[in-house]
């Protein structure tokens, strides 16, 4: 009994810890109390390298120092002992998914965003530059952002691409220092008597900064100058470009995964063709909705039907409990067949992402398809057992 206790402990502190901003209600303080003392932190890092601050105002830094290194140090050893409860890891024995973590760049993050508090108090070595590595922790909530996801594995997945931008860049440096060295070497032998000078003026030029620190003063130099910046436009927009193009790509693909697989699993479009399913992907538009924000309420005219793509939605029936709404279920598309107006209230229970098909647009897909509309009528038959009338739209169905 006992260790059914903690293994629940456990396990509901690695959800607070690690379910973010569409978690549990617990689960988004705890996220949105660390990033905002993850912030606090560092602007009381910048604020304390002020003299006058700092004399006037040091044991305020002081303490929010040594409240954030025991908020840290407990998160850090939460982290750990809840470590066994991630997904991937729950192969493992409780010691190696513990060091898998701590070995893991954001278990290593964790650690170096305490250590330098607790070395402080055995050394006088001033550790503090290692504070910055806190900022990492964003990675960690981007993680629950599927824009930001979706951006870090373009970036792998294009690596051999930016790696290959990375070396014609530094081609075209050595290049451009070594004719540059060439003309004018000579005659500013202190900024461009050798090529590695040289490349301190062709990096910055190519990087379109052009601090201005080396300018070239003979007509050949300054052809050469034209020619790098013209080069450097064209080295800056190749990674840009490769970049852009592929996030294109990749939240495109996202979004037709999910949203292909949302649908499918929807009884009322299960049965439909590829074609059939692409039709109704067009007419989908995406939503978000904050925890605690009426989605639909009693008594409204139904305009549309939606689709929880993440998050939690509690549908509220009157003379029955609560019902609870996660990923993949969906809700109001009765009242948006019956053209009806709402029979409950739905309310974001967390922060929730919903797709959601306009009643003017479902009503036009099934005009337009003729088996998308007897399948729809067929659903509607099964559901609610009489012909589609102007009655409530929440079946029971639609919490299964």
């Amino acid at each position: 009994m006992a260790t059914t206790k903690i293994s629940d402990l456990r396990r509901q502190i690695y959800l607070a810890l690690e379910q973010g901003p569409v978690g549990s209600g617990a689960g988004m303080m705890v996220d949105r109390f660390l990033v905002v003392l993850i912030l606090v932190n560092l602007i009381n890092a910048a604020l304390e390298s002020v003299p006058s601050l700092s004399a006037r105002y040091g044991e305020v830094f002081r303490a929010i120092e040594y409240f954030s290194l025991v908020v840290f140090t407990v998160e850090y050893a939460l982290r750990l002992w809840s470590a066994v409860d991630h997904g991937p890891h729950r192969h493992l024995s409780a010691a190696r998914a513990r060091l898998k973590y701590a070995l893991s760049p954001t278990g290593l993050v964790d650690l170096l965003a305490v250590l330098p508090f607790w070395l402080e108090f055995v050394t006088t070595a001033d550790l503090r530059f290692l504070l910055v590595f806190r900022m990492v922790r964003f990675f960690k909530i981007a993680r629950y952002s599927p824009a930001m996801r979706s951006l870090l594995d373009v970036i792998y997945r294009e690596r051999r691409a930016l790696f290959g931008c990375l070396v014609i860049t530094l081609g075209a440096t050595l290049v451009s220092a070594s004719l540059m060295h060439l003309a004018e070497g000579h005659i500013q032998p202190d900024k461009l008597g050798t090529i590695p000078d040289a490349m301190w003026w062709a990096i910055v030029t190519i990087g379109t900064i052009g601090y201005g620190d080396v300018v070239p003063v003979t007509p050949l130099g300054k052809l050469i100058a034209t020619g790098t910046i013209f080069l450097g436009v064209m080295m800056i927009a190749l990674p840009v470009g490769i970049i852009a193009t592929a996030f294109s790509e990749q939240i495109h693909r996202r979004e037709f995964v999910v949203t292909w697989s949302m649908i499918a699993r929807v009884p009322l479009f299960s049965e439909l063709d590829a074609q059939q399913i692409a039709n109704v992907m067009e007419l989908l538009r995406a939503q978000v909705a904050e925890a605690g924000q009426v989605i639909v309420r009693e008594g409204d005219a139904a305009h549309s039907m939606y689709f929880i793509a993440a998050g939690r939605v509690e549908v509220a029936l009157k003379g029955r409990e609560p019902i609870a709404l996660g990923p993949g279920q969906f809700f109001g598309e009765v009242a948006v067949l019956r053209r009806a107006r709402r029979s409950a209230t739905a309310t974001a229970a967390t922060r929730t992402s919903l797709l959601v098909l306009d009643a003017q647009d479902l009503h036009a897909l099934m005009n337009r398809e003729p088996t998308i509309a007897e399948r729809v009528h067929e659903v509607v038959r099964t559901r609610i057992g009489e012909p589609v009338t102007p009655k409530g739209d929440i079946a029971p169905g639609e919490v299964g």
